[in-house]
């Protein structure tokens, strides 16, 4: 069950942005909360770059800066006229990640940021399996998103975190091998960079 407060911060624009910005701190801000996933990765022009439930754009707005092919994917009408509003130098395309209408072998790179975590378990599995069907040969999925606090100190804030934005997907998460899962699916994966006094990691698979 959501709650109120994650209701509203997907109606108003605004309160989304200030509670990103917030969460964002932890790793010194949003700019580079954004690009924590792209570390190591070798991008230009014509990387073809898949941003998955892209939401709003808010790191669509970065890739589109080391790309001129990139797609925003996301299942939310108002989620993507905002994106086109946000970065309209990139495509969008209204669809669910279980279920994308690309054919195999589109993408160079599959990106995601915060977005695994409000998935149920078969809706995760299925999402890996189609990421990795859309890949390249060599191609690289690329995602963070939350893990359990390795410095006991961030666990409050994560907890309240929790229960004021996210639902019971997010706990699910934290319980969830991630790497485990990916390699089941075919992706070579490497142990997870961890930030944010553990709570949050970036997973880099290729395919």
């Amino acid at each position: 069950m959501a709650t109120i407060f994650r209701d509203l911060s997907y109606r108003y624009q605004w309160l989304y942005d200030a509670i990103s910005r917030l969460a964002a701190l932890s790793v010194g801000g949003e700019r580079r909360f954004r690009q924590l996933a792209l570390q190591g990765l070798i991008l230009s022009s014509h990387t073809k770059i898949l941003d998955l439930c892209c939401g709003s754009g808010q790191a669509t707005e970065f890739l589109v800066k080391l790309s001129q092919n990139v797609t925003g994917l996301d299942a939310s009408p108002l989620s993507l006229r905002r994106a086109k509003n946000n970065v309209p130098n990139a495509t969008y395309i209204e669809a669910f990640a279980e279920n994308m209408p690309f054919a195999d072998n589109s993408f160079d790179v599959v990106h995601t940021s915060a977005a695994l975590h409000e998935m149920q378990p078969e809706q995760l599995r299925k999402i890996m399996q189609e990421v990795y069907r859309v890949l390249k040969p060599g191609g690289v999925f690329t995602l963070v998103d939350f893990h359990p606090p390795t410095n006991s100190l961030f666990w409050p804030g994560l907890s309240v975190f929790f229960w004021l934005f996210e639902t019971q997907t997010a706990w699910e998460l934290l319980k969830t091998d991630l790497p485990g899962l990916l390699r089941e699916y075919g992706f070579d994966v490497g142990e997870p960079i961890l930030y944010a006094g553990g709570s949050l990691q970036v997973i880099q698979g290729s395919k």
